[in-house]
């Protein structure tokens, strides 16, 4: 069957039910038609490249479960592929539905393809990142086809998606020098790509190669991460017009996608003041028309660095119950250092906050299955079930076990001890004699 189409959107147009689509349609508790038409009309994309055997899918939309990605990766200081295997776990083991590998120092190729032949869930990357280091030269040496090499390199490793910055070309250029923006571009690949077309007069090869790539990521079913090269680094800059032109031209990009059946996700800001945010959700769902929205943070003020994990759930809970279908993590290291095992953890707690929180006020089914579990454990003063629906069970656990009542363990804790609401209600309901000295 497998033989039959080339894509998951390609499927879903032929009217195919791919193992994939059945399985996320269970997971999402959808009805398999109903998915196969979002997935038809690119509403919803199931990144799954053929040669990544051990995924577990996943489908990423707004009509879905919020999904979260992790950041990881060596860099030249930091540079132990050991330690990122330990984030990798870490990140699987408390429910991180993606791992983007943004390496950007050594032999990149083992650790990726470690990734997909070890790893359950979506793997993406940064092609551009990769160019300079998989051929050992300076930037402006490289030619549009060397890039291009890179991304099909990445498709056969088994990638489910990769982020390209195809938005920016010859006319952001002259926007960001002659514009006013405080922070310019803060996009690492947008960056890049800024840099090489201004040292070679050339015009961005992920742009200007799109129908290339589009046939590398049919052949191998690879899903485009339109990169936001002018994503706000700040909020002064944020939804000006850099950012919306390059939005407004994927946009365009995403239609010439869809024609050759590639799946395709939209990447978002960035920095955003908390009022602008669900403007910008709505903005990206009408030129995008409704393909996935997959955004950084948001992170709304740009003064909490060592806390930007939290800033930055407080604009993903407002964006995804906006429409924004993947938030990518941010952790307390974000504009500070890369993030260590401490660090990926905390970061994944507070993206996975942000998106339940999401689809619980979007009403998806089964969305509050678990708060209303926990709920009833809590009444019972059931500990144990407490922390089986906890999101971080073993912090929970934890954080109680160190700081335990001197008495009657068993239905109170160390805040309220006899004072607790719940005891002496259940007590009083009861019937009972409600003891406090």
């Amino acid at each position: 069957m497998s033989e039959s189409y080339t894509t998951q959107m390609d499927a879903a147009r032929r009217g195919i039910k791919t193992e994939q689509l059945v399985t996320v349609a269970r997971k999402e508790h959808m009805d398999e038609d109903k998915l196969m038409k979002l997935v038809a009309e690119g509403k919803v994309v199931i990144p799954a490249n053929k040669a990544h055997k051990c995924l577990d899918p996943e489908g990423i939309g707004s009509a879905l479960k919020t999904k979260i990605n992790v950041n990881l990766g060596v860099s030249r200081d930091c540079k132990d592929y050991d330690v990122e295997m330990e984030k990798v776990k870490e990140a699987v083991k408390l429910g991180g539905d993606a791992i983007m590998d943004l390496s950007s120092h050594g032999n990149t190729q083992p650790f990726r393809q470690k990734l997909t032949h070890e790893c359950p869930v979506m793997v993406g990357t940064v092609p551009v990142y990769d160019a300079v280091i998989h051929y050992q030269r300076d930037l402006n040496t490289l030619t549009a086809e060397d890039f291009i090499d890179v991304v099909r390199l990445h498709a056969e490793d088994g990638v489910d998606f990769v982020t390209l910055h195809c938005g920016i070309n010859k006319k952001t250029l002259e926007q960001i020098k002659h514009g006013r923006r405080k922070m310019n571009i803060v996009s690492r690949g947008g960056s890049l790509i800024y840099a090489w077309m201004s040292m070679t007069g050339e015009e961005n090869p992920f742009y200007s190669h799109f129908d290339e790539i589009l046939d590398i990521c049919a052949e191998h079913d690879v899903t485009i991460s339109l990169g936001d090269a002018c994503r706000p680094g700040c909020l002064a800059d944020a939804t000006d017009i850099s950012q919306v032109d390059e939005l407004i031209r994927l946009g365009e990009l995403t239609h010439r996608a869809w024609e050759k059946n590639v799946q395709v996700m939209i990447e978002g800001p960035g920095h955003v003041p908390l009022d602008q945010v669900a403007a910008n959700m709505k903005i990206e769902q009408t030129i995008c028309k409704g393909a996935p929205f997959y955004v950084l943070g948001p992170l709304v003020t740009d003064v909490a660095p060592g806390y930007d994990h939290i800033t930055a759930a407080i604009g993903g809970a407002v964006a995804a119950m906006n429409g924004a279908a993947f938030l990518c993590y941010v952790t307390p290291a974000e504009h500070l250092a890369l993030p260590n095992v401490e660090d990926v953890r905390n970061g994944i707690i507070a993206s996975k906050i942000a998106a339940h929180a999401a689809d619980i006020a979007k009403h998806l089914p089964g969305a509050r299955d678990e708060d209303d579990a926990m709920a009833d454990a809590r009444r019972k003063l059931d500990w144990d079930e407490q922390f089986k629906h906890a999101l971080d069970p073993d912090t929970a656990k934890a954080i109680r076990d160190s700081r335990l009542p001197e008495d009657d363990h068993s239905d109170t804790c160390s805040m309220c001890g006899k004072f607790c609401a719940v005891r002496s209600m259940n007590k009083a309901l009861a019937g009972e004699m409600i003891d406090i000295l």
